[in-house]
């Protein structure tokens, strides 16, 4: 998968504390049919075991529906489950050393607060840059003080790389979001949380295709279509 074919519109982070009953796979597989194009596994205190055998039902589930999986933090983890990428945050192993390990053609995300941040990342080999958080979240509470519009706008104006923003966005802010110039939005509870995760993505996909600037090229992209079986 080339670079300049990833869609990071509707990037989905999981969260188990935000399903409730429902197991997690089916809620993801719930997202996917309403147009979720990236998955990512995100969880720091479940034991490896569990996670690794969720993170084979994430994986199959990404593949079924042709979408980036991506795995955050732990780059054992993404090698053991031949995962398409890593995520790390500016207090993780440094990018450059997940890149040396990755090899130059595995996705590497990194999350940046400010534009120094993101040149660094730019120069370690990042893929593309996770900006925020941008509102304030309670799914990461130990998350820095909002960066707000104003940032992420200066940010994305600085580098090349596609902008993923993250933080506190919801069906009601992510227009303004995306009028930013980002490539797309990473949601937790705005998806996981929903009555109807597969609406709720479907809602953010509209809101991703009628605002999104495209990154190289003067046409909007056509919106895709995933053919997903729902557990």
């Amino acid at each position: 998968m080339l670079d300049d074919e990833l869609d990071w519109g509707v990037y989905v982070v999981t969260d188990h504390d935000l399903v409730g009953s429902r197991p997690l796979p089916t809620v993801i597989a719930h997202a996917l049919a309403g147009g979720a194009s990236v998955v990512q596994l995100r969880n720091k205190h479940r034991p490896i075991r569990e996670l690794y055998a969720l993170g084979v039902a994430l994986r199959d589930l990404a593949r079924a529906a042709a979408v980036p999986f991506i795995v955050n933090d732990r780059l054992d983890l993404a090698l053991a489950l031949n995962a398409d990428g890593v995520h790390v945050g500016q207090a993780d192993l440094p990018a450059e050393i997940v890149r040396r390990v990755l090899g130059p053609h595995r996705i590497l995300g990194v999350s940046v607060e400010t534009v120094a941040h993101a040149e660094q990342a730019a120069l370690a080999g990042a893929t593309y840059l996770g900006v925020g958080a941008v509102y304030a979240t309670s799914t990461k509470p130990d998350a820095n003080a909002p960066i707000g519009l104003d940032r992420l706008a200066a940010i994305v104006q600085a580098t090349p790389l596609p902008c993923v923003a993250i933080g506190g966005i919801t069906l009601e802010n992510a227009a303004a979001v995306m009028q930013t110039g980002v490539q797309g939005m990473a949601v937790v509870s705005a998806i996981l949380s929903a009555a109807d995760p597969q609406q709720a993505a479907r809602s953010l996909r509209e809101i991703v295709q009628q605002h999104r600037r495209p990154l190289w090229a003067d046409e909007p992209a056509a919106p895709n279509v995933y053919p997903v079986v729902i557990p």
